[in-house]
C-alpha cells in the first residue's frame, strides 16, 4: 500500500462544493483510501494575484496506485469538475496537486515529487502541519515542524481556518 498527501484548491464559486466533490470522488475510487483530510483554510492568490482567494485543504491517502495513475486520476477529477487551464496560477474549479508519495523522489515531464514548491508555501504546510506535523521531507531535510517554523509570520496569518458565513453561504 502506498501513501500519499493531496493538495486541493479552489478559487471559482462554489469552492467548498468543489472541495467536497474532489475528495468524495477520490475517496469513492476503488484503489484510494482516504486517511485524513485537514480543515480547510481561505488562502489570498499566488502568483496571478488578479483573482478571487481560494479554499485549500491536505488529504492523506493509502493507495495501491502507482504516481503516474494517481496523477491521472486527480487531473480526470479536475477535468471532471470542470477545470481549464487558460493562465498559470489562475482561477480554477479544482487543482489537485501530489505533494508527497511514500518517501519517493519522481520526476519526470509530467510529475514532480515531492512536489517542488510545498516547502515554500504557507498554504499547503499549514493544512498538511494538522494532519501531519512530524511527516520528514528528505528533499529538504526537514519535518514539516521545522518548515512552518521557516515560514514567513504574514504568510502564515494569509492561511486562515475557513467557516462558512451568511447562514451557510460562502
Amino acid at each position: 500500500m502506498n501513501r500519499a498527501f493531496i493538495a486541493l484548491g479552489s478559487n471559482i464559486e462554489p469552492r467548498e462544493d468543489y472541495l467536497k466533490k474532489a475528495e468524495r470522488l477520490l475517496a469513492e475510487h476503488s484503489d484510494v483510501k482516504l486517511i485524513s483530510s485537514s480543515s480547510i483554510y481561505q488562502t489570498e492568490p499566488f502568483g496571478y494575484t488578479d483573482q478571487a482567494s481560494f479554499l485549500n485543504k491536505v488529504l492523506e491517502v493509502e493507495t495501491m496506485m502507482e504516481p503516474i495513475p494517481l496523477l491521472d486520476l486527480c487531473q480526470k477529477i479536475e477535468s471532471e469538475l470542470g477545470r481549464k487551464r487558460e493562465i498559470k496560477w489562475g482561477p480554477r474549479t479544482m487543482d489537485l496537486d501530489i505533494l508527497l508519495f511514500n518517501q519517493e523522489e519522481i520526476k519526470t515531464d509530467r510529475l514532480i515529487i515531492p512536489h517542488p514548491y510545498m516547502h515554500e508555501r504557507a498554504f499547503v504546510l499549514v493544512p498538511l502541519s494538522e494532519i501531519c506535523p512530524n511527516l520528514f521531507l528528505p528533499h529538504v531535510n526537514k519535518d514539516i515542524s521545522q518548515l512552518m517554523d521557516g515560514i514567513a509570520r504574514e504568510d502564515k496569518k494569509g492561511v486562515v481556518k475557513w467557516q462558512r458565513t451568511n447562514g451557510g453561504i460562502e
